[in-house]
């Protein structure tokens, strides 16, 4: 079965001995990233840590997940395949990018099965949501409470390194469609963040037309931790054709289910973990960086669009994600109300 949630995925690793839960404390001011560069160095585990300590010393009641796709075994299972199937994913995706007219009737007839799979794989929503049962608005945001990595000697402040970044443009043409991205946000307050979008990246094409077009902040949502199949397609090169929604649900062998945000006029997903809704403000930028990249070298210092919380994730007593055998029921996710 196509896991339908982080949660799934994680149960699998473990199961299989790819996940080990760390119950010693660790700090996410720069030890944590210390341990994970030497995971992904020998192609360890995926790792769970269970006792975050905050930079400022105090615990976290939300534990982190790192080195997730640290190896191409752990990616092909991501996509509910075995890394030799890899290839394949290659083939359709080059099909889908740019398709040639089919040489006769036979080849024609070969190729419907795919297209209509993907035609069946555009997202279905739902009106209630694991992502929605727990709320913190107005005054109660404070992304503090998140265990935000610090991840090299020398930067600004801590940063989320890995949300998949929801927007849509202001149109209804296809360019104006769904777009999911992985982009850095600096942390800069209790309700504040930088975007670092590239130009030519999705999410920022959507804010340029957005302003021009709206002459108003762009609204967007960052999710963390959606199930493994939609994270992936938003690092994947998905043809302009397609919606990385409708990829993920051609990797997951099913429809991706999302949930209206409370907010903000955007979809996301339902079994996502914690979504944190805003607005990418139209006059407000900071001086992003400088951060360590994985080229080995600090990024210089630029200037991105604030992006400012109108609904954040909540506080948590205990995991968050699936227990081992023994442990208490899980907590709840994140959610907002109006």
């Amino acid at each position: 079965m196509p896991y339908a949630s982080l949660r799934d995925f994680m149960a699998r690793l473990e199961s299989a001995g790819k996940l080990v839960r760390v119950k010693t404390p660790v700090s996410t001011a720069l030890e944590m990233t210390e341990i994970q560069t030497r995971l992904l160095a020998e192609q360890g585990p995926a790792v769970l840590f269970e006792n975050v300590t905050m930079a400022d010393g105090r615990p976290s009641p939300i534990p982190v997940l790192v080195n997730l796709f640290g190896t191409v075994e752990r990616v092909a299972w991501g996509m509910d395949r075995e890394p030799h199937q890899l290839r394949e994913i290659g083939e359709t995706l080059a099909f889908l990018k740019q398709p040639e007219p089919p040489g006769g009737w036979r080849e024609a007839l070969e190729m419907l099965p795919l297209l209509k799979t993907v035609l069946a794989m555009k997202p279905k929503t739902v009106s209630r949501a694991p992502c929605q049962e727990i709320v913190l608005t107005g005054d109660d945001i404070d992304l503090g409470r998140l265990p935000i990595q610090g991840c090299w000697p020398g930067e600004p402040a801590p940063l989320i390194t890995w949300p998949l970044i929801v927007t849509k443009g202001p149109g209804d043409t296809r360019e104006d469609g769904y777009n999911l991205g992985i982009y850095r946000m600096q942390v800069t307050g209790r309700n504040t963040t930088l975007m670092r979008w590239l130009k030519h990246r999705g999410g920022a094409q959507h804010y340029r037309r957005w302003v021009k077009e709206k002459g108003a902040a762009l609204p967007a949502a960052a999710v963390i931790g959606a199930d493994p199949g939609t994270i992936l397609a938003a690092v994947t090169p998905v043809p302009d054709t397609l919606s990385e929604y409708q990829f993920a649900g051609l990797l997951r062998g099913r429809k991706v289910e999302l949930v209206d945000c409370k907010t903000i006029p955007l979809k996301v997903p339902a079994q996502a973990e914690i979504v944190i809704e805003g607005h990418v403000m139209l006059d407000e930028f900071g001086d992003e960086g400088p951060y360590g990249d994985h080229t080995g070298y600090y990024n210089s210092v630029e200037s991105f669009p604030v992006f400012r919380v109108v609904r954040s994730p909540c506080d948590r007593s205990r995991s968050i994600f699936r227990p081992s055998p023994g442990d208490r029921p899980m907590s709840p996710r994140c959610s907002a109300k109006p």
